[in-house]
């Protein structure tokens, strides 16, 4: 199948809404990480989301000029193409972009899609994050507001986080304290700003208590509980039946969460949860594993040849594509996502 139109995305995301289940959102930093991604949303049968950081899209512009835009536009060519082959329906997605780098890249890749609009065609991306979490929360609405208007007359779903989370992403470092946990008066500040999809559809990066990066169970206090206490806030606010929730949830640093964190998090409204350190650990650990066995066939050690079979990076790069291609097919399972594609 191709790239999610506008639609099939709004139909994978109103889906996982309905039926309680979110789609991984697996961060990519390469053409073979890409193949990954897409190859374990084929085995899970899942529709899946792909993603571009600004470091990821630095990174595929190449180290001689490290152009984001070139990269990030690149890759997503690329994905068109190739993700016809895969029978699920895949959207695209920038991730973290802060306010120092909107102009050199959200806001870029905003003018491509809309140009490609204007054309009849398809946006190139499915939906771009603005990370305003360093910003007042009055300031990071006011520019969520620029951008989701842009996004709306593009086509283009909007992710924003309103709220801090920890850890360090690209770039963006927040201190692990009390700020982690969004409250009820910064979502209903949130709806006042940006609407409850009558300005066009957002996603929403709120904190309870998510840390980006390495952390094992418990050593961070995570409330996904409070996601419900922000849906009945606002739906109170908005005179809306008991139970509903009126906001798409995004789970941001859920590296090391349990399994019931996890499950409560989509009871109460997640439909994208971003996966990005495990699977680079997946992708890595049978290279290094490769690299410690072969260790006299990838060197030329001692002035002797080596083994062009163990250096040739088609032999380690099919093990990294393998491995991290079943951490997704894992990540699918988890979120309930398995078996769940739009056919």
């Amino acid at each position: 199948m191709p790239i999610a139109t506008p639609e099939v995305y709004n139909e994978m995301l109103d889906r996982a809404k309905a039926e309680k289940f979110a789609y991984p959102a697996i961060n990519v930093t390469s053409s073979q990480t890409l193949h990954a991604a897409l190859r374990g949303f084929a085995e899970a049968e899942s529709d899946g989301i792909v993603q571009i950081s600004t470091g990821g899209a630095e990174f595929l512009g190449g180290q001689h000029k490290k152009e984001m835009v070139t990269g990030a536009v690149a890759l997503a060519e690329f994905a068109h193409i190739v993700a016809e082959k895969y029978d699920v329906n895949i959207a695209l997605h920038t991730d973290h972009c802060p306010k120092d780098k909107l102009d050199g890249y959200v806001r870029p890749l905003l003018a491509v899609s809309e140009e490609r609009v204007k054309a009849g065609r398809a946006p190139l991306f499915q939906s771009h994050m603005w990370d305003g979490s360093a910003e007042t929360l009055a300031d990071n609405l006011s520019i969520a507001q620029e951008l989701l208007e842009r996004a709306r007359a593009a086509k283009i779903i909007l992710e924003v986080e309103i709220t801090p989370t920890g850890g360090e992403e690209d770039g963006v470092t927040h201190e692990i304290n009390d700020s982690l946990y969004t409250t009820v008066d910064d979502a209903i500040r949130t709806a006042e700003a940006l609407g409850l999809g009558d300005k066009g559809r957002y996603l929403l990066a709120a904190s309870f208590g998510n840390v980006h990066g390495v952390y094992k169970p418990g050593n961070v206090v995570l409330r996904p509980e409070l996601l419900k206490e922000l849906n009945e806030g606002v739906a109170a606010k908005y005179g809306k039946p008991a139970g509903s929730q009126p906001f798409d949830f995004v789970f941001h640093g859920g590296s090391g969460s349990t399994p019931e964190e996890i499950l409560t998090a989509l009871e109460n409204g997640v439909v994208k949860m971003n996966i990005d350190t495990d699977t680079q650990y997946a992708f890595t650990r049978p290279v290094a594993d490769h690299m410690l066995k072969n260790y006299d066939g990838v060197l030329k050690v001692d002035g002797e040849v080596g083994n062009k079979k163990t250096y040739d990076p088609r032999t380690w790069g099919k093990l990294a594509e393998a491995s991290m291609s079943a951490r997704v097919l894992q990540a699918c399972e988890n979120l309930r996502s398995t078996g769940t594609r739009i056919k």
